[in-house]
């Protein structure tokens, strides 16, 4: 029996597809990056024909590159960026509209206008979520309300509605498929992650008809196949979860109390609570982290809207670096006796603050402030943020005491990011062998539910790490440092 799994990474900025032969090993990876849309400020779109068309062709050109049949593949598992928003044509297939990405910030009206009539309560009771223009039910409504006629097919029940995940599955199976899994569907603030089921009063509530929403399955649920005519053969879709949840699970974080942090375009920190929700004292998320054979696991989850993309800005918007592997070894020649901090708050700021309408700044300049300063403050703001979403979830969830984190993403290959961050946390960082956590998250889930790879505690028994990182900053440094950070944060937010 073909024992090796593809997944799909369709991820903010590329899509990607890998071969997995084994749970260590990754045979052949694929990427092609897309172009991100800002068509007016605070507006970030993506074109869904791109989306589908990255994806395909990258699961066609990594098979090549392996010399590896569609027929040899046991099971496919995807993973996407989550809240993402897109609507289409039953009939066509046809998108009524770009995608509107996780980033987007056009809706902030409506949730303040939801949140002074009193409406946040019943959303966090039901959803774990607050209000706010990152998930995906206002840009659902938004998108029906200003499409001439979509409002009126999607109560006729000739829209469809799904995140990515739900995208590429109904394409992929030809259209006979419309499904998301509930840690997708825990993310558009219409679903009630207890009852696990659509809620008819959050439907209500944003102006969303049922009739657009997806089937929720488990995360290991049958999803169908891919059409044959796509790949050469039948590709059974076994496992689907959202980018952050699918890095939980790669990194093999199953036990409550296990923490990672992945570093993309953004951060996310989950912290795994069990069977339970909790609820946060501290404005983080409680979210689903999967859910298996009916079970539902839940997570502490924070947000950081920025992370590779302040590396990005140090690259494409000021030109002081190359490359982004630059920064690292940059900032270590920073001037030590320079305290300069970036709150990169370039789309608002996410957890604990939920702050939409901050913006980044830049403290502590100097004549003698240069690259290598504004380098570190880029790096460090990731570390600091990473913090406070640590200190967070050990007081809503860990009882204060210190955990290893583990992390994962384009960020964590930085040396120097990942000690600032051990120093920072006064707790250890581990980085593991296989860095493409999120991509073997689904393909984990994809090949246990097909019989080919192990459960839960054997494959936690092969995850392995690669280096640790043990904190070598002195206490009093450390909270000055810290200090400073947080005056600056509160000198950015509006909402105090």
């Amino acid at each position: 029996m073909a024992d090796t799994i593809l997944a799909i990474d369709q991820g903010t900025t590329s899509s990607r597809a890998m071969l997995f032969p084994a749970p260590t090993k990754v045979a052949a990876v694929a990427q092609e990056e897309f172009a991100q849309s800002y068509p007016r400020s605070g507006w970030v779109e993506h074109d869904p024909g791109t989306i589908l068309e990255t994806t395909v062709r990258t699961v066609r050109d990594v098979l090549a590159k392996n010399g590896t049949e569609a027929g040899d593949i046991a099971a496919l598992g995807i993973t996407n960026q989550r809240e993402t928003t897109l609507v289409w044509e039953r009939e066509t297939g046809q998108p009524i509209a770009p995608a509107i990405v996780w980033q987007d910030r056009r809706t902030h009206g409506v949730c303040e206008r939801l949140k002074a009539e009193g409406a946040e309560a019943l959303v966090s009771e039901r959803t774990g979520l607050v209000l706010d223009p990152y998930f995906s039910a206002t840009k659902i409504a938004w998108l029906l309300d200003q499409v001439d006629g979509a409002r009126r097919a999607a109560e006729a029940g000739k829209l469809a509605f799904g995140t990515v995940d739900s995208w590429l599955i109904w394409h992929l199976t030809g259209g006979r498929v419309h499904a998301t899994d509930a840690t997708n569907a825990s993310r558009t603030l219409l679903y009630d992650i207890r009852e696990n089921r659509w809620d008819e009063d959050l439907c209500a509530l944003f102006g969303v008809p049922r009739a657009l929403l997806p089937e929720v399955y488990d995360s290991d649920g049958d999803f169908g196949a891919t059409d044959p005519a796509l790949f050469g053969a039948a590709i059974p879709i076994r496992g689907v979860a959202g980018d952050q949840q699918a890095a939980t699970l790669g990194q093999a974080c199953f036990r409550p109390g296990m923490m990672k942090t992945t570093y993309g375009t953004g951060a996310f920190a989950l912290l795994v609570t069990g069977d339970t929700p909790v609820a946060s004292a501290n404005r983080l998320l409680t979210t689903i982290a999967v859910r298996r054979a009916g079970r539902t696991r839940y997570a502490l989850e924070g947000a950081i809207f920025v992370a590779g993309a302040a590396v990005q800005w140090l690259r494409d918007g000021l030109g002081l670096v190359g490359h982004a592997a630059e920064t690292g070894p940059l900032a270590d020649r920073a001037d030590p006796d320079q305290d300069v901090y970036l709150v990169p708050a370039f789309t608002g700021l996410g957890a604990p603050h939920w702050d939409a309408e901050a913006r980044g700044a830049i403290f502590g300049l100097t004549r003698g402030t240069g690259p290598a300063e504004l380098a570190r403050a880029a790096l460090e703001a990731v570390c600091f943020q990473t913090a406070d979403l640590y200190d967070a979830m050990r007081q809503d969830a860990a009882g204060g005491e210190a955990t290893v984190l583990r992390v994962d993403g384009g960020m964590a290959a930085s040396d120097w990011t990942m000690q600032r961050l051990a120093d920072l946390l006064a707790a250890p960082v581990d980085r593991p062998a296989i860095s493409e956590t999120t991509a073997l998250g689904a393909a984990w889930l994809a090949g246990q539910a097909v019989g080919v790879w192990p459960d839960e505690e054997g494959f936690a028994r092969m995850w392995a790490r690669e280096r640790r990182f043990e904190p070598q900053m002195a206490d009093g440094e450390r909270r000055r440092r810290i200090a400073g950070w947080r005056d600056a944060v509160r000198r950015t937010l509006t909402q105090k």
